[in-house]
C-alpha cells in the first residue's frame, strides 16, 4: 500500500471528477471487458492528465509568491 500525501489525495478526489465526467459519457453500466481500446485509452489519459494538473495547481497555490 501507498502511503499518499493530502495533497495527492487532493488530486486524486480532483481526477475522480474528471473520470467521471467520462463515465458518464461512455454509460456507468458498461462493463470494463466492453469498453473498446479508444474508450480504455482516454479514460487512462484522463486519470493521468487530471492527476498532474491537480498536482500542480495544488503546488502552485502552495508556493509563495516571489516580492519583486
Amino acid at each position: 500500500m501507498v502511503d499518499l500525501t493530502e495533497e495527492e489525495r487532493a488530486a486524486i478526489t480532483a481526477t475522480m471528477k474528471r473520470v467521471a465526467l467520462l463515465m458518464e459519457e461512455i454509460g456507468w453500466a458498461t462493463p470494463l471487458s466492453d469498453l473498446t481500446e479508444a474508450q480504455v485509452r482516454a479514460l487512462i489519459e484522463e486519470a493521468v492528465e487530471g492527476f498532474r494538473e491537480a498536482m500542480s495547481d495544488i503546488a502552485r497555490a502552495q508556493t509563495p509568491e516571489v516580492p519583486f
